[in-house]
């Protein structure tokens, strides 16, 4: 309960809008306790991670239970189990709960960073991104989201990036049969990209037959509103397409290499109407494919 006294003596007064973040619950549980008994009109918000909301799977039961599988990306909320006696705080006095999803955690990782300057781990970042879309609060309300930790590993933010673009539906996977002849490539970026989007990720494979050859392509589109428009012209081309869902093991497969600080075969190419082409190559600096590819 310290830090909602504290909170208290700097603001001078009781925040409107309390958000914190949830693990275990102790940092609820005593928040909790404190202003209830001095500040009990404090709307107290619970937020936990959208793979972990182990105090809620409690309440919902009615006691702890232990969750069969947990994202453990936000790590220092990440809880299997809640804790019994945080429950029996938590379930007695009571508050409203949010849960976040990973990728929203990310985003607001990044904004934090690139916005204000504050380093935060996902637990970190947990409470002020519930107020991306999950919280709704008044305009004149005085709102505090506790920010609990910066211990946050700069070789993440690939993993970090990666995630929130998925989230924010910027970022799309596809599995592409390349037909095996010259300009190929490039008639794939002038027909299917829009001026604004870019292939992100490009996995070319052995080619199964002499005719099509398969490549995991990754793009990334500048609004996510424009995805209907990417999925039509896909539609429109003679290639053969398949979307893949970012929960497949493909998405899951190059997620892990992220973890693992392993290179990513990437191809930045943005869509051109001039120049000349380019050949694509893997992150070792690799031809993709052939020349055919071009």
């Amino acid at each position: 309960g310290t830090v909602a006294i504290e909170i208290v003596d700097q603001l001078g007064t009781a925040p409107d809008v309390l958000l914190v973040p949830v693990g275990g619950g102790g940092l609820l549980a005593g928040c909790l306790t404190w202003l209830h008994e001095r500040w009990p009109a404090t709307r107290v918000i619970g937020v936990e991670p959208a793979g972990a909301a182990s105090m809620q799977a409690a309440l919902r039961a009615g006691h702890p239970v232990r969750l069969d599988h947990i994202e453990t990306f936000a790590d220092g909320v990440a809880v299997r189990k809640a804790g019994d006696k945080t429950f029996e705080i938590i379930n007695r006095i009571g508050c409203d709960w949010a849960t976040v999803a990973e990728g929203q955690i990310c985003s607001e990782m990044l904004d934090l960073y690139q916005v204000d300057g504050v380093i935060a781990e996902p637990a970190g970042a947990l409470a002020s991104a519930s107020l991306r879309s999950v919280v709704s609060v008044e305009p004149d309300q005085t709102v505090v989201a506790i920010v609990t930790g910066g211990n946050n590993d700069v070789s993440r933010y690939s993993e970090i990036i990666e995630r929130s673009l998925v989230f924010e539906g910027r970022k799309h996977y596809f599995l592409v049969q390349f037909p095996q002849e010259p300009g190929a490539l490039r008639h794939f970026v002038d027909s299917v990209l829009g001026p604004d989007d870019d292939i992100v990720l490009f996995e070319y494979t052995k080619r199964s037959n002499r005719e099509l050859g398969p490549a995991l392509v990754g793009i990334e589109i500048g609004d996510p509103a424009n995805l209907p428009d990417l999925l039509r012209r896909l539609a429109d081309s003679p290639l053969q397409v398949e979307a893949i869902d970012p929960d497949s093991p493909f998405v899951r497969y190059f997620d892990e290499l992220s973890k693992a600080g392993l290179p990513l075969p990437r191809l930045n190419w943005r869509r051109r109407t001039q120049g000349a082409a380019c050949t694509p190559k893997t992150g070792d600096g690799t031809p993709i494919g052939n020349s055919h590819a071009r």
